[in-house]
């Protein structure tokens, strides 16, 4: 599996923890592995490290993000596949220190694949911004 893969159903996973606002996040991530069949050893592990960072900086990447909002723009506003798709990039930049320009084409690629017609403007947007800073 390669690294766009990977990054694509850590981003799945993501984003189905986001709708469900489940508890047990170990149980949660154990049930999607094994549901979706992911057993490669460098994809169980890139998608535990997203999923569990993301969760223990989940207030630190949001405030990120509120920081590039439009004023009149709130968290709760941003569709759940966008805020999924910037909580991973942002993860991946700020806590993983990934090449941001890498991490930023695939969010955008995901935000092609996966959002609405303006989301792939809008990750782009917040992203650069928070690579600027």
């Amino acid at each position: 599996m390669n690294r766009s893969r990977i990054r694509e159903e850590a981003f799945k996973l993501i984003y189905s923890l986001e709708i469900q606002n489940e508890n047990n996040l170990e149980e949660q991530v154990e049930l999607y592995l094994e549901s979706n069949n992911i057993t490669d050893e460098n994809a169980v592990e890139y998608i535990k490290d997203a999923v569990f960072g993301i969760n223990k900086n989940e207030k630190e990447i949001l405030d990120e993000i509120s920081k590039y909002l439009k004023s009149d723009w709130k968290i709760e506003r941003i569709s759940k596949i966008d805020l999924s798709i910037l909580k991973l990039a942002i993860y991946e930049i700020k806590y993983k220190e990934l090449p941001f320009k890498v991490v930023i084409n695939e969010a955008v690629e995901l935000a092609k694949k996966y959002g609405e017609d303006t989301s792939k403007k809008f990750v782009n947007g917040i992203l650069a911004n928070i690579v600027k800073e």
